[in-house]
């Protein structure tokens, strides 16, 4: 560890004042106290009573803003909570420092046990993609459907373009790369970010930027931003080098829950090569492709992932639904691939449902475009 990164970020007492997050139209916020952390959680209040909850987690350097685009458009089928992370958003570090997948994977369930809100529509982007398969594969309980937009799933060949993002996992870098960037403004920043996130930067309307260089402001002020940024950077590769049980495409061969695997043509930090290995890793899975979408579909092209999840959830509610290959919406070049696998396998799924030791049991372990554009990174 270099001698510029603190083995712990600073306790809450000594953290300065910020300016408070940005709120929505129809969002609120909440602050969750649970065992090793405290988490905001963006929700929008359910249009009735009785809809099934649906959980939201963001990539590495997001935060539930990310979703505050797609989940007014499920407004009508879910009731919908997004999660700041633990050191992301408005959510303080992590008590323990624990930034890996595991942890972030602890503080989601942790959420769950606590609120009593599962089994959610469970979705996750990037970084928050690899954490909510491990949630699924471990506690298939607290998961109805999975929902991933751009999983950071292990790759042998890492985009060029992601290396730079790799780098802060390394010792010392997050430091160096602060110092050799103290004079960049928060809106150059922003602008690398979404010429690297995006398909077409172009998407992002001039009240979304404005908006992002005012959270990208706020965050720069936080003295545990880059700390929250390296370590879960080194948290993603080291889950790349898990083996064995623990390894995540092994977990995502575990996950029950039917799979909705969303991928985009441009992205630039997950291989878009990647999206036909998951579909057949996930055992019930259907594929969505963007031909133009960049890392973070569900910010540039809500309207076509809410209409991939109300499909999904139609036919899970129905198990009568159609498989194969078929078109997605008219004028956006999706093509959507649904995969199922042959009923009559209880004995494989049995052998895959049971919790990693990694975590607590819990309960009921083992059973069953023109949005904001920080923090929109892997």
């Amino acid at each position: 560890m270099s001698s510029t990164e603190l083995p712990f970020p600073p306790p809450a007492t000594v953290l300065p004042k910020v300016a408070p997050v940005r709120v929505a139209e129809g969002e609120r916020l909440r602050s969750v106290g649970l065992r090793g952390s405290t988490l905001t959680v963006r929700s929008r209040p359910p249009l009735r009573e009785g809809l099934p909850p649906a959980l939201y987690v963001h990539g590495l350097g997001g935060s539930s803003q990310n979703w505050s685009a797609l989940m007014p458009m499920l407004d009508e089928v879910a009731d919908n909570e997004a999660l700041d992370l633990p050191g992301f958003g408005d959510s303080p570090p992590p008590d323990d420092g624990d930034y890996s997948i595991t942890g972030h994977a602890r503080s989601v369930i942790r959420y769950l046990d606590a609120a009593g809100r599962g089994p959610v529509h469970l979705f996750g982007n990037s970084m928050g993609g690899a954490v909510a398969t491990r949630v699924a594969a471990v506690r298939p309980d607290l998961v109805r459907t999975l929902t991933l937009i751009s999983p950071a799933l292990p790759e042998v060949r890492v985009q060029r373009s992601a290396v730079p993002t790799g780098l802060l996992a390394l010792p010392g870098v997050a430091a160096l790369f602060t110092r050799l960037t103290k004079q960049w403004t928060a809106e150059q920043r922003v602008r690398g970010v979404t010429t690297l996130c995006y398909g077409d930067p172009g998407r992002v309307s001039p009240e979304g930027f404005r908006h992002a260089v005012e959270e990208m402001e706020r965050r720069l002020q936080l003295p545990y931003f880059w700390d929250a940024m390296a370590r879960s950077a080194r948290g993603i590769v080291n889950a790349y080098t898990l083996g064995g049980q623990h390894g995540l495409w092994r977990q995502a061969e575990r996950v029950l829950a039917p799979t909705l695997l969303v991928y985009g043509g441009r992205d630039q930090l997950v291989s878009y090569r990647m999206a036909q290995r998951a579909a057949r890793a996930f055992r019930d899975s259907r594929l969505l492709t963007l031909p133009d979408a960049g890392h973070v579909a569900m910010m540039e092209y809500p309207e076509t992932v809410a209409a991939a999840f109300r499909e999904l959830l139609a036919d899970t509610e129905g198990r009568g639904g159609p498989s194969g290959a078929a078109d997605g919406p008219a004028g956006t070049g999706a093509r959507v691939d649904v995969k199922t696998d042959e009923p009559g396998s209880k004995a494989k799924s049995e052998s895959r449902s049971k919790s990693g030791p990694e975590f607590e049991s819990g309960k009921n372990s083992g059973t069953g475009s023109g949005t904001d554009a920080s923090g929109t990174g892997s």
